[in-house]
């Protein structure tokens, strides 16, 4: 399989992308449990099949991308809102980016790192490492660069994350990733209580860094990437529930500007796995 993504890894991304597609559909088609989620998370949302026909290709993008983000040439990408990330930045408190299931969100923490890591430190990203040993491997090395860093979910990387917000740096996370028990409350996500991380909240009210939302708009043809970025409405509520709410709302928000690049596919709804 690494022999594969290496070699995947020097295509355009217009063909990984038609594969992608291709991929997105023979999942979608094959594997009844999936299509049930897809369909029962966008009915949730108000949506119908046919607003959302473009997430099961999309699915399929995220996947077949990967090998060229990771191990490829820069892929190119344009910035819409980039005055709300220096806004943040220049408060030197540090910032929140929080992003959801949508589009393509490995390019967000390449593009964050590459522009401003030197200025104002490095960006950490939440992960979650892979179970396969390969893909762990392959994961790793493509991480590993100039002002890019990654933490674990764990304890230890919650500290690493907080650490580097009292210095002034960012980090990156997916709010609406499933948390592992204990670790998370219940909240509405488009009006169904949803196991929501605390994380995001707890690291802006306890280090007063600037929360901003973002996410990686797939453009069509393989031309690339737009990220998308936004000032929160509001600053977090010092109550931790209500934060947890603003964020899943915000979500929300960026999902509505395009449902279809949103993993409607994902288990959002899940009940969580018990630590190990």
């Amino acid at each position: 399989m690494p022999t594969l993504f290496r070699f995947l890894s020097h295509s355009p991304l217009w063909l990984l992308h038609a594969l992608g597609s291709a991929l997105g559909w023979v999942s979608f088609l094959l594997s009844p449990s999936y299509r049930r989620r897809l369909l029962a998370n966008a009915a949730q949302a108000g949506y119908g099949f046919a607003q959302v026909r473009g997430a099961v290709a999309h699915a399929g993008r995220m996947t077949a991308e990967l090998p060229r983000l990771w191990m490829g040439s820069p892929v190119p990408f344009e910035w819409d809102g980039q005055a709300v990330v220096e806004a943040a930045y220049a408060q030197g408190k540090g910032v929140v980016f929080l992003t959801p299931h949508m589009g393509c969100f490995e390019v967000i923490a390449q593009a964050l790192a590459a522009r401003y890591a030197q200025d104002h430190g490095p960006l950490t990203v939440l992960f979650r490492p892979a179970r396969q040993p390969w893909l762990a491997a392959v994961m790793d090395g493509a991480r590993e660069r100039p002002g890019l860093e990654t933490a674990p979910t764990t304890l230890a990387g919650v500290r690493q994350m907080i650490k580097a917000l009292r210095k002034g740096h960012a980090v990156g996370l997916l709010p609406d990733q499933v948390p592992p028990e204990g670790m998370g409350v219940w909240a509405p996500f488009f009006g169904r209580p949803a196991y929501t991380m605390t994380l995001a909240a707890r690291l802006a009210q306890q280090t007063g860094a600037v929360p901003v939302l973002v996410w990686g708009e797939r453009l069509s043809a393989g031309r690339g990437f737009k990220l998308r970025f936004h000032a929160m409405p509001e600053p977090p509520s010092n109550e931790l529930e209500a934060a947890v709410l603003q964020i899943n709302q915000a979500m929300e928000r960026l999902i509505r500007e395009d449902p279809s690049q949103y993993l409607w596919g994902y288990a959002r709804y899940k009940r969580p796995r018990a630590e190990l």
